[in-house]
């Protein structure tokens, strides 16, 4: 199954491997730099509005619409412990 959708899919506890960040350039240069980038797992902690994820070893909290910007595959990553 696997197939992509938006981050804010997620239900809590699920992670999965990112797959493409989209929309302005100066937006997905920013969520690069927190660390969202294409074959990186997250996980979610927290899903709704402001939603919470972890990537690596910190969480990051985002507003409904950069949830959008960052899609992913379930079922691929392993969440961290």
């Amino acid at each position: 199954m696997n197939e992509l959708l938006p981050l804010n899919l997620l239900v809590r506890g699920q992670c999965a491997l990112v797959e493409q960040l989209v929309g302005q350039v100066d937006h997905v240069h920013r969520l690069e730099e927190l660390g969202l980038r294409a074959g990186v797992s997250v996980e979610m902690l927290q899903p709704g509005i402001p939603c919470i994820v972890r990537v690596a070893d910190q969480k990051l909290c985002f507003r409904d619409a950069d949830l959008f910007n960052v899609i992913v595959r379930p079922g691929l990553a392993v969440c961290q412990e």
